[in-house]
């Protein structure tokens, strides 16, 4: 086994992902504007930065779905139990004691188990109950009939502000997560360049070196 720097995140990797994190502070920021948290804008503006980026997500979402089926990059995010115990006492223990973190990314599982199943939570639950609340009070005009007395509208809002807290917190999370063990620096680096510490068995390496040297970093 060998630890190389592999290009691991592809420009369309890196483009979605910079992009998804824009769009959800856009949405964050205007969406504490309707809600009322602050006055930074005015509140009509507020209503269609925030419409306006929801569809931008939606869209980026599609198109990254579609990505991640057909080029099976999917089983990226496919949880595991093996390991998860060591990450767990790792995150709760040892980061705290400074030890090293216990997993080690390979070319065809970069994510840890938690991170796995974290991933696995956000794109299953949170994305679509975030998007479906949106679109159905976006189309509250389409059957305020059948709600008279707009307690539906009032559960579809209230879920919809529930999720997007929820992710909200899991921004906090990941971008705490971002600042221990080698540094903050160290871990966004990857998702500008492409390229992150591998561990490889030597008939990867050697695979890299033939049919894909590119994605090897001297």
């Amino acid at each position: 086994m060998a630890e190389r720097l592999v290009k691991v995140y592809s420009v369309f990797n890196r483009v979605w992902h910079w992009s998804q994190v824009g769009s959800i502070f856009v949405l964050l920021f205007t969406g504490l504007r309707v809600m009322g948290l602050h006055s930074l804008i005015p509140f009509k503006a507020a209503v269609v930065l925030h419409t306006a980026a929801a569809l931008a997500l939606l869209l980026l979402w599609a198109f990254a779905t579609f990505w991640l089926f057909t080029t099976g990059a999917w089983r990226q995010f496919i949880p595991t139990r093996t390991g998860l115990r060591a990450v767990l006492r790792f995150y709760a223990w040892g980061v705290f004691r400074g030890e090293e973190h216990p997993y080690q990314k390979r070319l065809r599982q970069r994510h840890n188990p938690l991170q796995a199943a974290s991933y696995l939570a956000l794109k299953l639950v949170l994305f679509p109950a975030i998007w479906s609340t949106g679109i159905v009070y976006l189309l509250h005009g389409a059957w305020m009939h059948l709600d008279p007395g707009g307690q539906g509208l009032w559960l579809v809002a209230n879920l919809h502000v529930l999720a997007g807290f929820a992710i909200a917190a899991f921004v906090v999370v990941h971008v705490y997560l971002l600042t221990i063990g080698h540094g903050f620096r160290e871990h966004v680096r990857p998702m500008i360049t492409g390229f992150e510490k591998v561990t490889l068995t030597p008939e990867q390496e050697a695979y890299l070196q033939t049919d894909e040297p590119g994605r090897l970093k001297p």
